[in-house]
């Protein structure tokens, strides 16, 4: 059974800490157990009561209403509002549902909800409005990535694939169109955020060049001088130390004065970095559309 500190249930509801004690104090929301040392902890069961509860919080129920239903009194009224597809805050349903079924490794639940997604919001807004905050909350591919790994692998598995998939849906980009070459560096592996700027791109018509996780240095240069991109585009997730990001930004922005240099990934590292043109930060989805146009 899997147990988490009321820091990682906030990671994945999007509640702040402070709030679920208040709702355990006045509500009885949850039952944590304490170890040894008086530390508040949670099972996998008080996490899916969390995400049940938030994806509802939005359908017209107060919070201490919500907190006084059984667990099946939860997953009934989720079933009932699902069914009749009336939900106000499609959005915050989709992501938190989407978390309880990779957390419970139900691939049926998980395809079921993505279709109601596609159905209700389209492809590009399912991408841009549930997927990416999936990505985002869950926190497992950006910054722990030894945290949870049965769940991290089950759920990136299979938004690969959704990836993948919508990619293969688009038409291919006309020749003369703007280009773009996206990336990992070496010892970066969580592709996800990679992967749905390089759907992103497509989807605007752009000429994307995807080269994946781990590319060693020697494999950039060729490959930038053979493709001759406009836009280099890189995530840097992994907990590197900051004087070995930097230098290697610095090498990017030396080797290549004159192409677009987009570097994006974990907020704390990036901006600890002194950035100078031709590189620029990507904090947000919004940024990278905003220079896509």
């Amino acid at each position: 059974m899997d147990l988490f500190s009321i820091s990682q249930l906030s990671q994945f509801s999007g509640i702040k800490a402070h709030t679920i004690r208040m709702w355990e104090q006045r509500y009885n929301a949850l039952s944590p157990q304490r170890s040894e040392g008086n530390t508040r902890y949670y099972d996998n069961s008080q996490l899916m009561r969390l995400l049940n509860i938030v994806s509802l919080m939005d359908e017209g129920y107060k919070v201490s209403e919500l907190c006084r239903l059984s667990d099946g009194e939860l997953t009934q009224r989720l079933k009932e509002a699902e069914t009749k597809h009336q939900l106000q805050n499609p959005e915050e349903y989709y992501v938190s549902q989407l978390i309880a079924a990779g957390m419970n490794y139900d691939e049926w639940h998980f395809e079921k909800i993505f279709s109601h997604c596609l159905l209700r919001m389209g492809m590009k807004q399912t991408y841009l409005k549930v997927l990416y905050p999936l990505i985002s909350r869950m926190g497992l591919m950006w910054t722990q990535t030894e945290f949870l790994p049965g769940h991290e692998h089950f759920i990136s598995n299979i938004l690969r694939q959704k990836f993948f998939t919508a990619l293969d849906s688009l038409p291919p980009a006309a020749d003369n169109t703007d280009s773009w070459l996206l990336f990992l560096p070496e010892n970066e592996f969580h592709e996800l955020a990679l992967l749905h700027a390089h759907y992103l791109i497509r989807s605007s018509g752009k000429r994307s060049y995807y080269l994946g996780a781990n590319l060693p240095w020697d494999s950039l240069l060729s490959a930038t001088q053979q493709i001759n991109p406009a836009n280099l585009l890189l995530f840097m997730v992994h907990n590197e130390l900051p004087d070995r990001a930097q230098a290697y930004v610095h090498s990017l922005c030396s080797q290549f004065p004159d192409k677009n240099i987009y570097l994006s990934g974990k907020v704390e590292l990036l901006e600890s970095l002194s950035i100078q043109a031709p590189a620029q930060r990507l904090k947000t989805v919004e940024s990278l559309e905003k220079a896509l146009i």
